[in-house]
């Protein structure tokens, strides 16, 4: 039996510039569409190594427009940008939303590195 956590509410808030999560250990997570975009686990933004990771920038207004079941482990998110070809499982939005802090930090630090805007 799995130990991940479950969710137990999933809803769209905010026109769709957040997500928020609610899992069924307690941990409850407002995830922007900005955050989870940047983050998506799609082989167009990750690549199929750490050196082919595509740094995503300009996406601070994105939205999400779709939220699509994938069988009973994941979404499918849909961004008014387009992109959609990421499966967001409950583990990897539970992870997204427990280490935002260091995550996004590191986001904004390499977007300024490489001179990029968000």
């Amino acid at each position: 039996m799995s130990t991940d956590p479950w969710p137990e509410e999933l809803r769209l808030t905010e026109q769709g510039r957040v997500l928020r999560i609610r899992f069924d250990n307690g941990q409850a997570y407002d995830l922007t569409a900005e955050y989870l975009r940047v983050m998506s686990p799609s082989a167009e933004v990750q690549g199929h190594s750490p050196s082919e990771r595509k740094v995503q920038h300009g996406k601070s207004k994105v939205a999400i427009i779709q939220v699509e079941p994938v069988g009973s482990y994941a979404v499918r998110l849909v961004f008014d940008d387009m992109h959609s070809t990421g499966l967001y499982t409950w583990a990897y939005l539970n992870e997204l939303g427990a280490t935002f802090d260091d995550k996004w930090a590191g986001y904004v630090a390499e977007l300024a590195e490489k001179g990029l805007g968000r």
